[in-house]
């Protein structure tokens, strides 16, 4: 498990660096409808770019959940966290299998009351849409691979929490909606995500790294979901324009490592 593990940082790590440094070159800038209005026919324009930035922070917290799976100090920390958890006796509700989608309801919520976000209806399901599919291509293949059993034991899907990254995927989701518009209130889902993370853990189902990895999964899902869109939509409508580039990104599993594949077409 530990050569396993470390095969998967290594992983990670040099592939999250490469796709970084493939979505900051400038002819990665594509045109992006951003409606004022919340109407299928919006035509604003503006640019949609992945920083490397943004990488950062998700990287990061998938590195440590990879790296808890096998370095000792980081697995004391699983275990001692548990054994805390244990001493209180905390009462175990299932709040956090509907907390996790509570950040992307509330967009719609706002929505519907007229609290305009970034994107209009068609446009921001669509990337709602995206951000959950690729944290389920993620998260789903490695509970597989990875086999980690549960703090309860009662199978090997520990790592990484879907639940984790289902929430902050919806948190990061409504982030990106409102942060142009009212920064307090695009922070206003992480709570939501932070209290499904934490019962994750006092519910007995998840370790301390399992959580962690699930929260930079679910934010890079949704970061990726963003910088896909201007694609997916020309897709969708037909449309191509012969100066943008695509890209396709998955995770991959190979030689029993597992990482983020990056296929670029310029």
């Amino acid at each position: 498990m530990k050569k396993h593990s470390q095969k998967m940082l290594i992983y990670l790590i040099i592939l999250i660096s490469a796709f970084s440094k493939i979505s900051a070159k400038g002819n990665d800038t594509v045109a992006v409808k951003n409606p004022k209005q919340d109407s299928i026919m919006a035509t604003t324009i503006q640019k949609s770019t992945l920083n490397y930035k943004s990488l950062i922070i998700p990287a990061a917290f998938i590195g440590y959940g990879v790296a808890g799976l096998s370095v000792r100090g980081l697995k004391e920390l699983n275990r001692d966290t548990k054994i805390e958890i244990d001493e209180h006796q905390p009462t175990r509700v299932k709040f956090d299998d509907y907390t996790q989608y509570a950040p992307g309801l509330i967009v719609y919520g706002l929505n519907l009351a007229g609290v305009k976000g970034k994107h209009n209806l068609r446009d921001r399901t669509i990337i709602y849409a995206s951000s959950q599919l690729i944290a389920a291509a993620f998260t789903l293949p490695l509970k597989y691979m990875v086999k980690e059993e549960r703090p309860d034991r009662s199978n090997t899907m520990s790592f990484p929490s879907g639940h984790a990254a289902t929430a902050f995927s919806n948190a990061q989701f409504m982030f990106r909606e409102y942060k142009d518009t009212n920064i307090w209130l695009s922070l206003s889902g992480y709570p939501f995500a932070i209290f499904t993370g934490v019962y994750r853990m006092l519910n007995d189902k998840h370790w301390l790294g399992d959580v962690v990895a699930g929260t930079g999964f679910g934010i890079l899902s949704t970061e990726l979901a963003y910088w896909l869109f201007p694609r997916i939509n020309n897709l969708l409508t037909g449309k191509k324009n012969k100066n943008q580039s695509s890209a396709m990104i998955m995770p991959f599993y190979q030689n029993k490592a597992v990482g983020i594949g990056v296929i670029k077409n310029f």
